[in-house]
């Protein structure tokens, strides 16, 4: 299996975490047995004892047009995909000029904003037990329960790209922090929401190191300049235990911890 060394503080958009060699997956590997799979790490916090990596080879980011479908390589990153589909005049992909991460990602977490979500036009997934069409997939709001990696996806195929929809996510998305972080740190609870939770019990700007919430959006972890893994630990237990302390409420991670000594979180 072929590696690359990825420097996480520069890779990963919390802008911190060590250099690690990281396995590619191509079309000659049919096992991934032991390896935790990444993309572009935008919702990820990488520890400083991460298990073994592996993340798409490059011969998966490409988009094409085919037989009246657009098909997008797992690999792909979501502004590649806007500018194709501007380009070429394509709807229903405006919302990812504000959402990072790449194709495998998007899909994985059938990521959108509001009810614009990538599975509403999505037609079937190759993965690398086979393809499956939209139908044969579990998914809901920002989850599905596909557990493998995803190397191509194919989308219908629809024609005016809306520049009044680009504006429309542009200011669906200002209220949140420009500061590197890893988007929502905790996943809103049943009937509330996790940043009213953690301003309610006096975390808002709480900064530990150069970490903090955000005094912007309490649930966004973010990243002032030099921040170490230890430092995000201690908030995010932090706000944990006194929001369940307060109001009896478990927080769930949002974002995904990769670190051997907090399993529990990977």
């Amino acid at each position: 299996m072929r590696y690359k060394k990825i420097d996480f503080s520069k890779y990963s958009s919390f802008k911190m975490g060590g250099v690690f060699d990281v396995a590619l997956l191509d079309r000659s590997v049919q096992n991934i047995d032991g390896y935790y799979l990444i993309g572009s790490c935008n919702n990820i916090l990488i520890g400083n004892n991460p298990p073994p990596l592996i993340t798409l080879d490059k011969e998966y980011d490409y988009i094409k047009i085919k037989d009246n479908k657009l098909i997008i390589g797992g690999a792909t990153p979501s502004g590649k995909i806007v500018s194709f589909c501007k380009k070429h005049n394509i709807a229903n992909f405006e919302f990812l000029s504000h959402l990072p991460g790449k194709l495998g990602g998007l899909v994985y977490m059938n990521a959108g904003l509001k009810e614009y979500e990538i599975f509403h036009s999505l037609i079937d997934l190759t993965l690398l037990s086979g393809t499956y069409k939209k139908e044969q997939i579990e998914y809901g709001y920002r989850q599905t329960n596909i557990k493998e990696p995803i190397l191509e996806a194919s989308f219908s195929l629809e024609y005016g790209y809306d520049l009044q929809k680009v504006a429309m996510f542009q200011k669906m998305r200002s209220n949140q922090p420009s500061t590197p972080s890893a988007g929502s740190c905790f996943k809103n609870p049943p009937n509330d929401y996790a940043g009213r939770l953690i301003e309610a019990v006096g975390l808002k700007g709480k900064q530990v190191g150069a970490m903090a919430f955000s005094e912007k959006h309490a649930n966004f972890l973010v990243n002032y300049g030099d921040g170490v893994f230890e430092d995000a630990i201690a908030l995010i237990e932090e706000a944990k235990t006194r929001v369940v302390q307060e109001f009896g409420v478990t927080l769930e991670l949002e974002i995904i911890i990769l670190d051997k000594a907090y399993p529990h979180w990977m």
